[in-house]
This record gives C-alpha cells, sequence and structure tokens, in this order.
C-alpha cells in the first residue's frame, strides 16, 4: 500500500485507543511528509490539523509553538509523553478510588457517566428554577391566567398554582 499524506492522516484518526498509537501515527505522517515532493506545504497543512484534531480529543497539551511537524517533531512527542504519563496517573488515582477490581478503564467510565448524569440533573434544575423565575415574574405583572402562563412556559397549571401560592405567603 502507497503511503500518501492522506492515508497518514487517517492512521492518526485511527490511532485513538491510547497516546503511544497515536505518537506512532504521527511518526508516520513524518516520514510520509519528509518524503513528499511538496513537504513544506503538507508539512503546514497536515500540522494544523494536527493542532486541531488533538484539540478535538480533548488532549491538554500546549501546541501554540508548534509550526512543523517535521521540525517540531521532539516538541510534539515530548507533549504526547507528558500527557500520557498525566493519563496514566489520573486513571490510577481514579482507579484507586474506585476500587481495584473495577480497573482502570471502568473506573474512569464510570466517573465520567457520574460526571454527565450529575451535569445533566443541575441542568434541569437550573432550568426549572430559571422557570420558575420567569412564573413569578409573569405572576407579578397579575394579568396572566394560570393557563396562559403555563403555555409560555412550559410548566404545569399546578405548579403555576402552587408558585402563586406560595407568593401569596
Amino acid at each position: 500500500m502507497r503511503q500518501t499524506p492522506l492515508s497518514g492522516v487517517f492512521g492518526v484518526e485511527n490511532a485513538g485507543h491510547s497516546w503511544e498509537a497515536l505518537q506512532q501515527a504521527v511518526d508516520r505522517v513524518v516520514a510520509i511528509i519528509q518524503s513528499d515532493p511538496n513537504k513544506d506545504r503538507t508539512d503546514r497543512i497536515i500540522t494544523r490539523w494536527l493542532k486541531r484534531h488533538l484539540q478535538r480529543l480533548g488532549a491538554e497539551v500546549h501546541l501554540d509553538q508548534l509550526n512543523s511537524l517535521v521540525e517540531d517533531r521532539d516538541m510534539l512527542a515530548e507533549n504526547l509523553e507528558n500527557l500520557v504519563k498525566k493519563e496514566r496517573l489520573e486513571g490510577r488515582q481514579e482507579g484507586h478510588q474506585k476500587g481495584r477490581q473495577e480497573g482502570h478503564q471502568k473506573g474512569r467510565q464510570e466517573g465520567r457517566q457520574e460526571g454527565r448524569q450529575e451535569g445533566r440533573q443541575e441542568g434541569d434544575w437550573r432550568a426549572l428554577e430559571e422557570k420558575r423565575k420567569t412564573v413569578r415574574h409573569l405572576l407579578s405583572f397579575g394579568v396572566l391566567s394560570n393557563d396562559q402562563i403555563a403555555a409560555a412556559t412550559g410548566l404545569s397549571v399546578d405548579e403555576i398554582v402552587k408558585l402563586r401560592i406560595e407568593d401569596k405567603h
């Protein structure tokens, strides 16, 4: 199979299972760039793409100074190596907290799920509070009926009645 810049990009995209695999894929891309007749242009384009790709992956690496994969390969490798070490440390800490039997991977997944769930619950709660605030504001005008306020806010008429009673006390 012929190695092209595009095949190198696909290699990087498919190396998502570990940061080490990503570094190997980047090394392959660098070799492809070095053998490309338009190496400067290809290097600029793929470097820009890789920086964006790493951001989308959520990699907390500092690549502001990265302008060329070929010239700055060592800087990228060092950043990815530090990222691997950081992720391993975080994984171990989480794994110990969740219990050794669950293992590193399961611990990370459960933590993310719990965080998402808590985030959704907090978001739902805040949205409900905002709706209640809007209802109280509309009630203060004394012009709209409970049905009209319910239609405008998405809350039930019973909830509007409860808020109306609460505000009278």
